[in-house]
């Protein structure tokens, strides 16, 4: 069974997506997303992105109609993977990588400070943070954005001490971050 996403903004405001009805994946909410990229209306312009749990796609392909210059989606689901590729062709994405790999695996690719802005918002019931947060750190420029979702408290997950917490919001369990990378500021 699929289910289906709407895109919010930018060139492909309105726009539905399929994904797969695969356990723990979950799109970040309509009204967090908005929040989310109003947060990030200057930043996401012609921005670096990495998506570490990319899931139903929701973030990057926001990103992408918002005028990110390139996305990168990490997605070990092969049924999901597949449905992504589907939704890439169908918008006729060029600016966009999809490597169907666990988040942990396909980190090892990248180099350091190579990207502007990272999506963190692994499954839950994984408690990925603090593992994805040390791993990912290195690949993020000094004053780059992460955007961390949680079912918990932001203050409970153990994160590089280089981020600080920008803006925070809540929608139901959803607890959801803007952080800042700054090292020796």
């Amino acid at each position: 069974m699929k289910n289906q996403l709407r895109i919010i903004g930018g060139e492909w405001k309105r726009r539905v997506l399929p994904f797969a009805d695969v356990d723990g994946l979950r799109p970040t909410p309509d009204r967090v997303r908005e929040t989310l990229f109003n947060w990030l209306m200057w930043e996401v312009q012609n921005a670096k992105v990495l998506d570490l749990c990319t899931g139903s796609g929701a973030l990057s392909f926001e990103a992408l109609s918002r005028g990110a210059a390139h996305v990168t989606m990490i997605e070990p689901s092969h049924v999901q993977s597949k449905i992504l590729k589907e939704n890439i062709a169908l918008l006729k994405i060029q600016n966009c990588t999809l490597i169907q790999s666990t988040a942990q695996l396909a980190i090892r690719q990248f180099q350091e400070n190579s990207m502007d802005l990272v999506f963190l918002d692994p499954p839950y019931a994984l408690n990925l943070w603090q593992e994805l947060s040390a791993l990912v750190d290195p690949l993020i420029k000094n004053d780059g954005f992460i955007y961390l979702e949680a079912d918990c408290a932001l203050f409970k997950l153990e994160l590089p001490s280089s981020w600080k917490l920008v803006k925070e919001t809540k929608a139901g369990a959803v607890r959801a971050g803007l952080y800042k990378k700054n090292v020796g500021n």
